[in-house]
């Protein structure tokens, strides 16, 4: 087997998206959104859950289907250091961004006091 027939083998394996593979992730997508949608119209209505514990879940599931949409329909999954850079970088710039808006909100509140 010559170098490019072994390159389009190990593409094949990793980057080709079967139905069976589209439709499990759509069934896992599908999933996570039926489970936002029970804890937005019954959970937290009927007081089981309060708001920001809706709130911390309803990020975690919401990253958990960035994931799986960047893994799969992007075909990162199996291009680790592609993955980790498509999600920590603006994650950490998100961070720093609420960090400094709520410093520079505090210092704005205490000036004009």
């Amino acid at each position: 087997m010559s170098a490019d027939q072994q390159h389009i083998a190990h593409h094949d394996d990793h980057g080709s998206m079967t139905k069976k593979k589209i439709w499990g992730v759509f069934w896992v997508l599908l999933g996570i959104t039926a489970i936002e949608f029970f804890i937005a119209l019954v959970l937290i209505p009927r007081g089981v859950l309060s708001h920001p514990v809706g709130n911390i879940i309803y990020i975690a599931l919401t990253l958990l289907k960035a994931f799986y949409i960047v893994a799969y329909f992007m075909h990162l999954k199996f291009e680790k250091l592609g993955l980790i850079y498509s999600i920590l970088v603006p994650l950490m710039f998100i961070i720093f961004f609420i960090i400094w808006m709520l410093y520079e909100g505090n210092f704005w509140m205490h000036i004009r006091l």
